[in-house]
């Protein structure tokens, strides 16, 4: 037996054509009449925005600690974009890690095995002998289990990077150690750049570790790679400690003009500091901040700053202020995993990078004034220090 729909009244169907054409000039014209696309689109609404950067050349992390901190309200990290930056890879992933104790980033590293991902990972061999730390040792045996070769320095110095290369297309590096810790208790910063220049110079660091073997003082000083563009930017990478990084440091911030900002986990550099100290006599506004831990001893930056009345502070957070970064003029910023110290210079496996660029920097002197605003009014509580200051 066929069914027949009933026609509908002519005068409810004019009714629901108009409807229709309406809708349909709406839609049409949404961006084009004010104030009408200040209404969500049903099929818009419902999407979560994407990152402002996260088709461009580069996107810019950083941690927001809260005091004080519970596994409950651990969401919403960098280890989550980490996590997407290791979903991403296609062919090649290289991963640097001085910590590594998150096991969402193992399970996305032993998913990126599974699916053809060539993965390499070089380490620290304290981290690796930290056998009474449970977080390490069960994300480490994730990885291992899914047959991801992990190569360890086995020298007193530190594989300090914090850097991971992606399809040989893409680069992530900064402060964040990949740790619970390093995500949701210190304040730092990460981030991720998509450069085949960039990539190159970092899998051939990587290379030199895992392949040769060559860690900190066993490599031979080569030729400093030249700066690359990348979108707007001018980047110049730097290698510790073959690429002399902290007096290539020394002289970028001996050209600062009007301002210099910074913030340091570990400021213990003379060459350095003098620098910061000789652009404040000359008439340059200076303001940082240290992590407490280390900054009250007489080998820190911090009391000769201060006696030379400059805009200096301990740290805020109850945890620990990790940054090490300066941002120069308002348009140039250096970042890495390279702490402001002579270990870090002289011994240690760092990276630095100086980016020249207004809008990269201004993402940077965010994250300092927050951080300053936080040193002026500090928490009165002070958790016990995460870790002791690298050498």
């Amino acid at each position: 037996m066929s069914r027949r729909r009933h026609a509908p009244p002519s005068g409810l169907l004019g009714l629901v054509l108009f409807l229709a054409v309406a809708a349909v000039v709406v839609w049409l014209l949404w961006d084009r009449i004010p104030g009408l696309n200040t209404i969500p689109r049903p099929d818009v609404a419902t999407k979560p925005a994407p990152s402002p950067a996260a088709t461009g050349p580069y996107e810019v992390y950083f941690t927001t600690p809260v005091y004080p901190d519970r596994p409950e309200t651990r969401r919403g990290g960098i280890d989550e974009r980490f996590v997407q930056f290791v979903d991403a890879a296609t062919r090649t992933l290289d991963v640097a890690a001085y910590e590594f104790d998150l096991e969402n980033v193992a399970q996305a590293m032993v998913r990126a095995k599974t699916r053809g991902v060539a993965i390499r990972m070089v380490t620290d061999s304290d981290t690796v002998n930290a056998v009474r730390d449970e977080a390490t040792q069960k994300a480490l045996k994730i990885v291992r289990d899914a047959g991801i070769t992990i190569v360890p320095d086995e020298r007193a110095a530190i594989m300090h990077h914090k850097f991971a290369v992606r399809d040989g297309q893409e680069i992530w590096t900064g402060s964040w150690n990949l740790t619970v810790g390093d995500t949701y208790r210190l304040n730092n910063n990460a981030v991720r750049m998509a450069s085949p220049e960039l990539a190159r110079a970092f899998t051939d660091e990587f290379e030199t570790m895992f392949v040769q073997k060559k860690f900190g003082a066993g490599r031979a000083r080569g030729q400093v790679n030249p700066p690359f563009q990348v979108g707007a930017m001018r980047v110049q990478i730097l290698f510790a400690p073959e690429d002399g990084v902290a007096q290539k440091i020394a002289e970028r911030i001996g050209q600062a003009t009007s301002q210099i900002r910074f913030l340091a986990f570990s400021f213990t550099h003379d060459g350095i500091g003098q620098a910061v100290l000789g652009r404040a006599q000359g008439g340059v506004s200076v303001s940082g901040v240290f992590e407490k831990t280390g900054s009250e001893t007489r080998f820190s930056e911090l009391g000769t700053m201060k006696q030379a009345g400059l805009d200096v502070y301990q740290d805020g957070n109850p945890y620990v202020m990790h940054h090490k970064v300066f941002v120069l003029d308002g348009k140039t910023t250096i970042f890495g995993s390279f702490n402001f110290s002579d270990g870090a210079d002289r011994d240690n496996d760092e990276n630095a990078l100086i980016v020249d660029d207004p809008g990269f920097a201004g993402r940077y002197l965010e994250e300092v004034e927050r951080m300053l605003t936080l040193a002026r009014n500090p928490s009165s509580v002070r958790a016990t220090p995460e870790r002791q200051l690298p050498r």
